[in-house]
């Protein structure tokens, strides 16, 4: 994940593009927009300290996700 557009919040259904803006797949999120902004870019293992806890190691886990 490279940016997050939008506002969600953990469980939404959300789109994700390619850098073109050509939807590529659609998941069930594990964490909010504004969580998923923290977290961005850094290491799962980092998720405990920044947000204060960590449900899941993945902001869509590959079992909800699905390629379009």
């Amino acid at each position: 994940m490279k940016a997050v557009v939008g506002d969600f919040h953990r469980g939404d259904l959300v789109r994700c593009v390619d850098p073109a803006g050509n939807e590529v797949a659609r998941g069930l999120v594990n964490y909010s927009a504004a969580e998923s902004r923290l977290i961005i870019g850094k290491s799962s293992d980092r998720i405990l300290d920044i947000l204060g806890y960590c449900d899941d190691k993945e902001v869509i886990h590959r079992d909800n996700l699905v390629l379009i």
